[in-house]
């Protein structure tokens, strides 16, 4: 397995230009498989997760092409014809957001049998509120070893569907299928995260007809048919947020390109709230931090859209590891979404978990240890804290990271940063 290793203690100059949102991207691939024209998709990121997704797609005998346009890397799907609606688990289990197939072959198709995806190491995500509103658009559904098997041969009817709590997963799976239903769906309590208004707005540039964009109720007219269409990936604010924390470890000025600074609105206020500078500017933001000046200790709470996001809770965590004071960080989203404390305590910092909150007390300094990588979010929260440590750290189990930042080591070594990739070393004795 590859590892990363930094050397701490470089500021960061420069410039990071965002990619397209691996959280948008996974389920406009999922779209392609409404039409039989093509969908080409720019500022397509190009991660460990669309290409297990691409794969995916293949099966279904759909075209995948990547490419380099004018508007930089690009894909074209073309889903002419279904040559099959079944996605087994040794492809399913890579990602769990590929179980999002299942809606739109059902709705194509009128059938599909989709492996369950699995357990998840930051929470059990259970996909019932999926199923459930999959009956609901009227689909007779089957659960048998392992694997989910629909069957709407008349096609699938609107309806009412009412979330019992928000889910980014459920809201966009069941957009999905509903585009294609007869008669009018209305989605109450849906999730209004940022991606959910790209695949929206995708959608309804393939003709599909969606009322309520960016709100909790959502209002879906169905369509017999969608066309192609052309359509930019939205910038990645996951990515961005990771990036500007960064830059306040470190210290430095980074300017973030190619991105948008309303995205991670909730972040910025915490981090110049801690003492960090974050300025808009045309196409982003730029960050800037003296790190002769200690930050000063911020409490958050994970939040559904516009919350703060529970994606940047772990980066955001390492930024309070030497915060002058103790910060407060409850998460209300996932389980088991604090497993990256233990290795930043490898690295110095004292930090002490109790079920859904966890208290960092600011330590003057980190240093460098080897740390392993438990997820995605994770895995860069322990390269953003070994920007700052003394020493060297190296990170393993890289492959999380991979899932979710594309030519990280790149984009940090281009300001100045001293990372590396090891490749191909076993990492089973970091601990």
């Amino acid at each position: 397995m590859d590892r990363i290793a930094i050397q701490g203690g470089a500021q960061l100059f420069g410039e990071i230009p965002i990619s397209g949102a691996k959280n948008s991207a996974i389920k406009l691939m999922a779209a392609s498989i409404l039409t039989d024209q093509p969908l080409r998709l720019t500022n397509m990121p190009r991660l460990a997760d669309t290409k297990f997704l691409g794969q995916l797609l293949r099966q279904f005998g759909i075209g995948v092409t990547e490419s380099d346009g004018p508007d930089g890397q690009q894909t074209l799907f073309h889903a002419k014809e279904i040559a099959s609606t079944f996605a087994p688990y040794d492809l399913v289990r890579q990602m769990r957001a590929s179980f999002n197939v299942l809606g739109p072959l059902l709705a194509r198709t009128g059938h599909a049998r989709v492996s369950l995806p699995g357990g998840c190491t930051i929470g059990a995500r259970p996909v019932d509120l999926h199923i459930d509103a999959l009956s609901r658009l009227g689909a007779a559904i089957e659960l048998e070893e392992g694997y989910v098997s629909a069957h709407a041969p008349n096609g699938l009817r609107g309806a009412e569907i009412t979330f019992p709590f928000v889910s980014v997963g459920a809201t966009e799976h069941a957009l999905l299928a509903a585009v294609l239903a007869r008669g009018t769906t209305v989605l109450r309590n849906a999730a209004r995260e940022p991606e959910i208004g790209d695949l929206a707005r995708c959608l309804i540039a393939m003709g599909a007809r969606i009322e309520g964009l960016d709100t909790d109720v959502l209002t879906i007219t169905g369509v017999t048919a969608l066309n192609g269409a052309d359509w930019p990936v939205i910038p990645d604010r996951i990515e961005m947020g990771s990036y500007a924390v960064a830059a306040a470890m470190a210290g430095g000025e980074v300017r973030l390109t190619r991105a948008r600074a309303d995205l991670i609105q909730t972040l910025t206020d915490k981090m110049i709230e801690a003492g960090v500078d974050v300025l808009p500017t045309e196409d982003g933001v730029l960050v800037r931090r003296d790190p002769a000046r200690r930050l000063k200790a911020v409490n958050v709470t994970t939040e559904v859209y516009p919350g703060f996001a529970t994606d940047l809770q772990a980066q955001f965590m390492a930024l309070m590891t030497t915060a002058e004071g103790e910060s407060v960080i409850h998460e209300n989203i996932f389980e088991n979404r604090f497993m990256h404390a233990p290795e930043l305590a490898r690295l110095g910092a004292e930090i002490s978990v109790h079920a859904g909150e966890a208290r960092v007390t600011g330590v003057p300094a980190l240093r460098g240890a080897p740390v392993m990588a438990t997820d995605l979010r994770a895995s860069v929260s322990l390269v953003i804290a070994g920007l700052a440590a003394e020493g060297e750290t190296t990170v393993g189990r890289v492959y999380h990271l991979d899932r979710g930042f594309e030519r990280l080591e790149e984009k940090l070594g281009a300001c100045g940063a001293q990372i590396r990739r090891i490749h191909g070393e076993d990492d089973s004795d970091v601990h």
